[in-house]
């Protein structure tokens, strides 16, 4: 049993080594679709060694996560390396915060800068003159070269699939709240029933984030090659998108331990580093909301 004096050193392990290897493999099959997408070249067999990467990370997370919940349950670890835990999900967290602000900055920086320079605005308004007469305006519905990309028919409406989905995310963050207290107070078929409540939401927010790219590329010609406004909204909510898949996996695994017996209302930093990183989640699709669709 660890005690406030000791530190568990773990053994030897192979998953920093595998995971290498399947971030590796991931960004060169994502790398690889998206130079053969622009050349027009077949993408199937990026998408396979894309998706080999993903299946070798799959492998890690369950291998690693699970050494780490079976030295937890023996009880390995003391008050410092619970502190560990929670300052690498702080960090973590941070760093997701960062890889999002740099999106967001890229579509500001558009909207502030680059639109209004190519409509003949400040210093660089010369550059109007590679496309007389183009309107400065967004979203960005008539591109400069509509030839070489297309511009889109219209927008996703803002007060339909996206305020639903608002709706549900902001739900969801209630009812993983919800299912913390009640861990907290060792009501475990309450912590069931909100953290199954929180999966179903976000089960019903990916469905109609689905279908909202359907009608984008089916109804309104809205595509990753739709210029500016097309790259920026897809990159920003289809980036969320995968994080939100993420999360909804950990919440999984948190039902599924809940299920086993696993944590106490005095230990459960598992289930608490999966709400903060849903917490997240929602923070950032509501910046979406507001400044993707609204604005």
């Amino acid at each position: 049993m660890a005690t406030d004096q000791s530190y568990y050193v773990p053994e030897q392990s192979k998953w920093p080594i595998i995971a290498t290897v399947g971030l590796g493999v991931m960004l060169f099959g994502a790398a690889s679709i998206m130079v053969s997408s622009n050349q027009g070249d077949s993408t199937t067999g990026d998408w396979v060694v894309f998706g080999i990467g993903a299946v070798i990370m799959v492998y890690m997370l369950f291998g690693w996560f699970g050494n780490v919940i079976e030295e937890s349950r023996k009880g390995l670890y003391s008050a410092q390396m619970d502190r560990s835990f929670r300052w690498g999900m702080t960090w973590f967290i941070f760093s997701e915060v960062m890889f999002f602000a740099a999106f967001f900055g890229a579509l500001f920086y558009v909207r502030t800068f680059a639109i209004p320079w190519l409509g003949g605005e400040g210093d660089r308004g010369s550059s109007n003159m590679l496309w007389e007469g183009f309107q400065a305006n967004w979203p960005l519905l008539q591109n400069p070269d509509p030839k070489e990309y297309p511009s889109p028919e219209g927008i996703i409406n803002a007060w339909g699939l996206p305020l639903l989905n608002t709706i549900l995310l902001v739900t969801s963050s209630f009812t993983v709240t919800l299912a913390h207290h009640a861990l907290k107070k060792e009501h475990r078929g309450k912590v069931k029933a909100w953290l199954g409540a929180t999966i179903l939401l976000a089960l019903v927010f990916l469905f109609f984030q689905a279908e909202e790219y359907v009608e984008a590329y089916r109804d309104l010609d809205l595509t990753l090659q739709s210029g500016i406004y097309g790259s920026t909204f897809f990159m920003l909510t289809g980036f969320h998108g995968a994080h939100v898949i993420l999360g909804t996996l950990l919440l999984i695994i948190m039902l599924i331990r809940v299920q086993k017996g696993h944590f106490t209302p005095d230990s459960h930093f598992g289930f608490e580093a999966a709400s903060w990183y849903w917490h997240f989640v929602d923070v950032v699709w509501l910046g979406l909301f507001i400044f993707v669709y609204i604005i």
